[in-house]
C-alpha cells in the first residue's frame, strides 16, 4: 500500500470535479481510498465522493493498494493538485 497527503484545493464546480476524480480513479485496478479525519472514503464511489464536498481545504491522505498502486497514487494526486 502506497499513501500521500494532500490539501484539497478544489473549489469551483467540486461536484464535476469530484465525479471526474471517480473517473480517474476508475480507470486503475488498484483500491483507491481517500481518509480525512474521521472518514475513509473509496475514491471509486460517487456516493463516498460526494462526503468530500466539505472538506475542501482540508489536509487528506490518499492511498491505493493493488498491482497499479503507484501509477494510481499519482493520477489521483495530480488531479487533486491541478
Amino acid at each position: 500500500m502506497v499513501s500521500n497527503e494532500v490539501v484539497i484545493r478544489i473549489s469551483q464546480d467540486i461536484e464535476r470535479k469530484l465525479a471526474n476524480l471517480i473517473s480517474v480513479a476508475g480507470e486503475y485496478s488498484s483500491k483507491i481510498y481517500i481518509r480525512t479525519e474521521d472518514k475513509k472514503i473509496n475514491a471509486k464511489s460517487l456516493m463516498g465522493m460526494m462526503n468530500l464536498v466539505s472538506c475542501t481545504g482540508d489536509t487528506i491522505t490518499v492511498m491505493a493498494e493493488g498491482p497499479d498502486e503507484e501509477e494510481a497514487l499519482k493520477a489521483v494526486v495530480d488531479y487533486i493538485n491541478k
